[in-house]
C-alpha cells in the first residue's frame, strides 16, 4: 500500500513526535501542518477536534488530522474535561494536586479524539486511558499531565514510563492507531 501523508495540526513538537511513534508501523506519514488550530468551546472533544479539522482542511486542502484531549477527574466532577490544556497553563500540576488534596478518589481518565479529513471522508477516532492522579509529580519524560497521571495497572506515572511503553497505552496512541488501521485497510 502507498504511504498516506496526513498533516497533523499541532504546535506541540512532543505531541507530533508521540503521534509519529504511534503510527510508525503503518503506511501513514504525519507531517506538521502550518495552520492555526481553531478552538471552539464545547464539552465534547469529538466536536472540538472535528470543527478544528474542518477549519484546517479549508486552509490547507490536504488530508488533515486534529486531536483534542480531555482529562476527566472523578472527584472534580469531570473537571477539567476538554479545558485540560487551559487548566494546565493556568494552574498547572500543582493546582490540580491542590484541588485534590484530601480527596479519597483520585480516579481520572484521559480521552483523545482525533478527527481526520480526507475528502469525501470525515471520521473521528477516540482513545481512552484511565488511571489515578498521583499524590505528587514523578518522572521527567513526556509532557503535560504525564508526571501526575498513573495509568491503571501501573505503579509509575506516564512520565516515568519509557516512551514505547507510554505510547502503547496512551489515549492519543490508541486513537491514532485506530486512524492508521482504517487508512491501512482503505484505498483512499
Amino acid at each position: 500500500m502507498e504511504v498516506v501523508v496526513v498533516y497533523l495540526v499541532t504546535g506541540n513538537l512532543h505531541k507530533l513526535d508521540e503521534a509519529r511513534d504511534a503510527v510508525k508501523d503503518y503506511p501513514v506519514r504525519l507531517e506538521a501542518a502550518r495552520v492555526d488550530k481553531l478552538e471552539i468551546q464545547s464539552d465534547k472533544v469529538e466536536e472540538i477536534a472535528l470543527t478544528a479539522a474542518r477549519h484546517a482542511f479549508a486552509q490547507l486542502r490536504k488530508p488533515v488530522a486534529v486531536d483534542d484531549t480531555s482529562l476527566e477527574i472523578e472527584a472534580l466532577n469531570g473537571f477539567p474535561g476538554p479545558y485540560a490544556s487551559y487548566v494546565y497553563k493556568t494552574i498547572g500540576l500543582g493546582g490540580i494536586l491542590k484541588l485534590l488534596k484530601g480527596s479519597r478518589s483520585r480516579r481520572a481518565c484521559f480521552k483523545t479524539a482525533v478527527a481526520l479529513i480526507i475528502p469525501p471522508y470525515e471520521k473521528v477516532f477516540t482513545g481512552v486511558t484511565c488511571g489515578v492522579i498521583a499524590e505528587e509529580p514523578r518522572g521527567s519524560r513526556g509532557f503535560g499531565y504525564d508526571p501526575i497521571f498513573r495509568p491503571e495497572g501501573y505503579d509509575r506515572t506516564m512520565a516515568e514510563l519509557p516512551p514505547e511503553e507510554k505510547d502503547r497505552i496512551s489515549h492519543r496512541g490508541k486513537a491514532l492507531r485506530n486512524l492508521a488501521e482504517l487508512l491501512e485497510s482503505c484505498d483512499l
